[in-house]
């Protein structure tokens, strides 16, 4: 089948990684995929190959958490989607305007939708962060009933979902996955590079959300052995303010944004403990990819990240309790291999049991039949008459 992907393809992020590895899976198995993404107007081009086309919509600004489409992109959408004539449209949800009228666009053109819906949440408001989250919620359930069907990654959010009056029938669990070939336990010589004994990493954004301040601290006040590295892999907008106080005197290591895909494997397989004390996730790929390279981890309950690491798969923290417990926990995985080891074959063989990509796209595949059956494509052609934008005009 074709399937017309919207999306984004940088700045890097959860969703940009969603899509890549998702497409990348669909054109393996051998669907045609049409990759739409956002891209400033001076930046914009169109590429084709055999089964991918890649085509930019215009925007203003775009970021890791929102996108600000230009006032033409609804317009450049629509005669994109009719040219491309796909048998279903999947938008892999930008956190944009466009996201709002997109399924009025794809009812003219008589195009079943299907989106993905990722921001990240808590299953209670217990902060300020998980309180704006849940805004988001608030603000994006109404629209998403205009959706075929909305694929979101545990039954924690669907049940968030359906409270905000979301059919329940419109709504498909189906969490991320992880290729367990590429990303899977292997030698590494990063403890070397580094000259860790043992090597506790986190990787992600360096950003309120995520409270890397309370592992820098808990880090900190702990007194970790001489050997144990903290590794802190990611870039972000508090990561100025926070290295001139968590510096390598400390152990901490600053290694910032990573772009090479192996050399983030090469980190995760040479870790010991994986750590995410967010205050609000979806479901994170990070923590799923040191899973599935047999990483202990250790992450807060929020968004779904609890429920991955349940029954003893790692530990769960809670997000009112992170420096505390780190506090505990740190000298304690420090001091005890065989406890990190043990949980990091329990983590790799949870992701082999749930959360393996092979698995979710055969789950992907068997939705977007669902879909075309209950919706057959009869792609209709729009008069040449001005499109409404995203500003309403």
């Amino acid at each position: 089948m074709h399937i017309a992907w919207l999306g984004k393809k940088s700045p890097f992020c959860g969703n940009v990684t969603y899509g890549r590895e998702v497409t990348n899976a669909l054109l393996e198995r051998g669907h045609q995929v049409s990759f739409l993404h956002f891209a400033q107007e001076e930046l914009a081009a169109e590429t084709q190959a055999d089964e991918f086309q890649e085509v930019s919509i215009p925007c203003l600004y775009k970021s890791q958490i929102y996108t600000v489409p230009s006032p033409k992109s609804s317009k450049v959408l629509t005669q994109s989607l009719q040219r491309l004539k796909p048998d279903l449209v999947h938008a892999s949800l930008t956190l944009s305007p466009l996201d709002f009228v997109l399924p009025e666009i794809c009812e003219e053109l008589n195009l079943p939708l299907i989106a993905t819906f990722h921001p990240p949440f808590d299953r209670k408001r217990r902060n300020l962060t998980s309180g704006t989250q849940h805004l988001m919620y608030q603000l994006y359930a109404p629209f998403l009933a205009n959706y075929h069907r909305v694929i979101i990654f545990s039954e924690i959010q669907r049940d968030l979902l359906v409270r905000l009056g979301v059919p329940d029938s419109r709504l498909a669990v189906i969490p991320n996955g992880v290729d367990v070939e590429r990303y899977s336990p292997g030698p590494s010589h990063i403890k070397a590079e580094l000259d860790a004994r043992r090597l506790f990493v986190y990787q992600g954004r360096i950003a309120t959300e995520k409270n890397v301040e309370s592992l820098l601290k808990a880090w900190k006040h702990s007194e970790m052995p001489k050997g144990s590295k903290l590794a802190i892999v990611g870039s972000g907008p508090l990561a100025a303010t926070l290295q001139p106080f968590y510096g390598e005197d400390l152990g901490i290591i600053w290694l910032g944004f990573v772009a090479d895909e192996q050399r983030r494997i090469d980190i995760l397989r040479g870790a010991d403990v994986f750590i995410l004390p967010s205050l609000v996730e979806g479901l994170s790929l990070s923590l799923l990819e040191a899973m599935a390279c047999g990483v202990a981890c250790m992450a807060t309950d929020a968004g779904a990240d609890g429920e991955v690491l349940e029954a003893g798969a790692g530990i769960v923290l809670s997000t009112q309790r992170v420096l505390s417990q780190l506090q505990t926990l740190l000298p304690l995985f420090s001091e005890h291999p065989e406890m990190t080891q043990m949980l990091g074959q329990k983590a790799r063989q949870r992701v082999l049991d749930r959360y393996t990509l092979s698995r979710n796209i055969s789950r992907l595949e068997d939705l977007y039949r669902q879909v075309l059956a209950q919706h057959p494509v009869q792609l209709v052609s729009l008069p040449p008459t001005p499109h409404r934008n995203w500003y309403g005009r």
